[in-house]
């Protein structure tokens, strides 16, 4: 060989080199970029379609839902539609009997929507996802997202398919020790080059298809994956795409607070909350079981990371209600829902909404677009629970400058009335004083007081004269 053929070579190798490290750095480079940007600024808002339409949803009845959040609720600040479990499910109606479910598997292993239930999927002869919808959703200025539960299909295991951009294959990625305890559509993914291969595939495809908002079940709770959160949240990195990342179910223990913080923007503090005041089991729970979840996990929302107090399942419940008695409008009577929001608002909870947008009626819109309860769920930089003393239970907010959010609930089943000087909630000071709930504007005083019915609530704005 000639010295400038040698010469040649060297150059051509230090070419290859450079250009992966420059490669490379590029790489790190976006992956630094993407975590140094904090999303969910404040607590994420919009609608999932779990609690109104379970595993069935599809197309039309999505974007009638979008129609009326863009119409009814984007103006207040309501910004997300997402798709919750079974957009992959040809058969969601046999969930009950899970040898029967048949599913959209794309040829790398990876779930996509029925066209017979989302059509515009279908582009050019191929399944192309969910991007027309996300299109259609985000030229209405809301943001898309979509449920799935961790892992890889058993289908795509079963069949050994290759796993995009890799030359790894579903079983190299797949812990087929490791399934859902009460899912029976995936295993779960191994701690691996091939792990994450699968999780970087998976992220790629929905980054194209416009998601902003990935709800991972099976995840933050029973069990509890740390391996895979961190897995997806690198794959979300690299995908570069800002995507919310969800987590669910609840409860995530309370010992996990720091590691969540640092992985994910939403994470539930409790199983799934259903159109119920108390529930007597683990399944679900209700509205009043919420309150100690709320005073322990407060002290942990900030801007980027918010413990998640699950859905609002009010107004119209229909027509596939997962939990509960079929289609019904919500069983949480006027008091109760409002207890609800406030609770919700208190505590900086996301607030994504389970009803039918279709079927809003002016009630339930009148509670959810009240422009001070969310101020405070948007606006607040601290809250706490001050008061728990019998069924009396008090939280105040601190909000931007000199106001405060000042709430209280009666938990029990009689009315309660007290009186306490509102120095033992806010600093020493006359306030003015408005209700948020009825819009009036109360006395400026130094004394907190009020009759509350059961299951009641009273929120107050101070404003320090």
């Amino acid at each position: 060989m000639s010295a400038n053929s040698s010469f040649r070579h060297v150059a051509v190798a230090l070419l290859i080199v450079g250009n992966l490290l420059c490669l490379q750095g590029a790489l790190v480079a976006q992956e630094n970029r993407t975590m140094s940007k904090v999303l969910a600024q404040t607590p994420p808002m919009g609608w999932n379609s779990w609690d109104s339409y379970g595993l069935r949803i599809n197309e039309q009845q999505f974007r009638e839902n979008v129609d009326a959040m863009a119409t009814k609720l984007k103006p207040f600040g309501y910004t997300y539609a997402v798709i919750d479990e079974g957009w992959y499910m040809v058969n969601p109606e046999d969930r009950p009997k899970p040898d029967l479910l048949k599913y959209a598997v794309d040829e790398h292993g990876r779930f996509i929507p029925v066209t017979v239930r989302f059509p515009s999927a279908l582009q050019n002869g191929r399944n192309a996802g969910f991007e027309d919808l996300a299109n259609s959703v985000h030229a209405k200025g809301l943001k898309f997202g979509i449920h799935i539960v961790r892992g890889i299909p058993r289908e795509s295991v079963l069949r050994n398919l290759p796993i995009e951009g890799s030359a790894f294959k579903a079983q190299d990625a797949a812990d087929q020790n490791d399934p859902c305890p009460w899912d029976p559509t995936s295993w779960g993914i191994k701690d691996s080059a091939a792990g994450q291969a699968w999780y970087d595939s998976l992220l790629r495809q929905y980054a194209s298809w416009g998601v902003d908002f990935l709800k991972v079940d099976c995840i933050a709770d029973h069990p509890y994956k740390a391996g895979e959160i961190r897995q997806i949240k690198l794959a979300i990195q690299r995908s570069g795409r800002d995507i919310v990342l969800s987590l669910s179910p609840g409860p995530t223990a309370i010992e996990h607070h720091a590691e969540v913080a640092d992985l994910a923007q939403m994470w539930r503090i409790s199983n799934d909350i259903w159109d119920i005041w108390v529930g007597n089991s683990d399944f679900p729970i209700g509205i009043k079981n919420q309150f100690a979840n709320a005073a322990r996990w407060a002290q942990y929302a900030k801007p980027g990371n918010w413990p998640d107090a699950d859905m609002l399942p009010v107004g119209e419940l229909r027509p596939y209600p997962d939990v509960g008695p079929g289609p019904r409008h919500t069983r949480l009577t006027p008091a109760e829902q409002q207890t609800q929001l406030s609770l919700w608002a208190m505590v900086r909870s996301p607030l994504i909404i389970g009803a039918n947008l279709t079927l809003l009626d002016e009630d339930t819109l009148r509670l959810l677009c009240n422009a001070d309860i969310l101020r405070i769920d948007q606006t607040a930089t601290a809250s706490r629970q001050l008061l728990h003393e019998g069924d009396l239970v008090i939280w105040t907010a601190d909000l931007p400058g000199t106001e405060h959010a000042l709430a209280a609930f009666n938990l029990g089943e009689t009315a309660i009335v007290f009186e306490r000087p509102l120095s033992d909630f806010v600093s020493v000071g006359h306030y003015n004083i408005k209700n948020v709930w009825t819009g009036t504007h109360l006395p400026a005083g130094v004394r907190f007081s009020a009759t509350l019915q059961p299951h009641a609530s009273l929120v107050l704005l101070l404003d320090q004269k």
